[in-house]
């Protein structure tokens, strides 16, 4: 796993531009059965991928806590929701709440989360490869490209069999 993530961002470098211009082509005319085959490629991506390998997501990023993911967490800590904000949070030049820091403080040093049960939202559907109306969230996909060589795989398995034109 580590040659693969020493790999990804040269790979995420040598087919930027061909990516961008397939999702802006994706994103004008999309075919009916995208999510479906969206759903078939992340399926099979994630037959042969185990996250625990690699979790380059929690070292690299933060997802971005809601409301209802800050209550739940700091509920299962047992902090209030401020005392969690002011810890682990801080509000990004979009106005999310994400981590001040990466890796992330729930990271174990064996990859596992150690509020898996509770952790966020966006932690939970990450990649988001497998989700409905999925040219909507093409620059996002686009962005995880860089970050998980799951996606990586998943968006050129796209490329080859989902034509654009």
């Amino acid at each position: 796993m580590e040659e693969r993530l020493k790999a990804l961002p040269k790979q995420y470098k040598d087919t930027y531009l061909e990516t961008k211009k397939y999702f802006v082509k994706l994103k004008k005319h999309p075919p009916k059965n995208l999510d479906y085959t969206m759903q078939e490629l992340h399926g099979d991506e994630f037959s042969r991928t185990d996250c625990l390998e690699c979790a380059n997501c929690c070292k690299t990023t933060s997802p971005i806590f809601t409301d209802k993911d800050i209550f739940r967490i700091s509920k299962h800590l047992k902090m209030k929701e401020a005392a969690f904000i002011e810890k682990y949070l801080h509000v990004d030049e979009d106005n999310f709440h994400v981590l001040q820091q990466a890796p992330c403080e729930f990271l174990a040093s064996d990859n596992y989360c150690l509020i898996y049960d509770v952790r966020p939202k966006a932690c939970k559907e990450y990649p988001h490869t497998n989700r409905r109306k999925f040219q909507t969230i093409l620059d996002v996909t686009h962005h995880n490209v860089e970050i998980c060589p799951a996606v990586y795989n998943i968006v050129e398995a796209m490329k080859k069999q989902i034509k654009v034109r």
